[in-house]
């Protein structure tokens, strides 16, 4: 019996798929590229820039293969990832700085912001390169980095992506929060991954709170234990940054070169933020 639903031999299937984004996002996008292409006066592309942008945030909202896109687009696949790799970059660059971005809490009146760790996973490496990238915390291979939010949640900054076994206090001592903080004026919130990473002499000076972490010896108080829930509530959107910046499905589980993780990472900041804020 012949079965009349088989494709053809030698033709594929196109589906159509919603991309739940905002239009303002794709116009930004594709203004973006059209101001890149103006600027090296490369005015052509075999697709125009509208077409171009929704391409790419296909890739990085639903993490769609490039095989699969240049397939049903008619575009080569290296072409496809020349484009998403320079819409990156470009959308890299306008992620805010640390400095700045402190500085403009403290312009508009903040006096804390929101700090916090967590692990993008990655495919296990090979060589060398697989130890660094495994996270005993989580006993999974990724990359770390630290972000910021303000007191409602809003991504503000990412730090560069390290290998998975970097603690949070020693990416915020590379990246010197404490110093950038006194700074800007600013105090921060922070769980008990970051204890003993603000040591001043004089505890008034104190610009990093923890909380208290309780010791086999040493129980917590029941003042401690209720000075732990207030800090908890006052943390807790920074989880809500963290949740719009993982909506971004690129992010599952990285398949791309983690030398160019902290530029994708900066990019869907910037992504984020244009979402969050329509």
């Amino acid at each position: 019996m012949t079965n009349n639903n088989a494709p053809a031999e030698g033709v594929s299937l196109v589906y159509q798929c919603k991309l739940n984004l905002s239009t303002s996002t794709l116009v930004y996008l594709a203004d973006l590229l059209r101001s890149r292409l103006n600027a090296i006066r490369s005015p052509w592309r075999s697709l125009p820039p509208g077409r171009i942008a929704v391409l790419v945030l296909a890739m990085l909202r639903h993490d769609q293969r490039l095989l699969d896109l240049a397939g049903g687009n008619g575009v080569p696949e290296s072409t496809l990832r020349r484009w998403r790799d320079e819409m990156i970059d470009l959308l890299a660059v306008k992620a805010p700085r640390l400095d700045r971005a402190l500085r403009k809490i403290a312009r508009r009146g903040g006096e804390v912001v929101l700090i916090d760790g967590t692990l993008i996973p990655t495919q296990r490496r090979t060589g060398k390169a697989n130890r660094p990238n495994y996270s005993g915390c989580d006993h999974r291979h990724g990359l770390h980095f630290l972000a910021l939010t303000d007191e409602k949640g809003k991504l503000i900054w990412i730090s560069a992506a390290r290998p998975g076994r970097t603690h949070d206090a020693t990416a915020a001592r590379r990246d010197k929060i404490v110093e950038h903080l006194k700074a800007a004026g600013l105090g921060a919130l922070a769980d008990l991954g970051f204890l003993g990473l603000d040591k001043p002499e004089n505890p008034d000076d104190l610009v990093i709170v923890t909380g208290y972490k309780a010791t086999r010896a040493r129980k917590l108080t029941p003042g401690q234990k209720q000075a732990n829930r207030i800090l908890a509530a006052g943390r807790a959107p920074v989880e809500h940054g963290f949740a719009n910046l993982k909506a971004w499905r690129v992010l599952t589980k990285l398949r791309t070169d983690p030398a160019r993780a902290t530029a994708l990472l900066r990019a869907l900041l910037v992504l984020t933020n244009l979402e969050v804020n329509r």
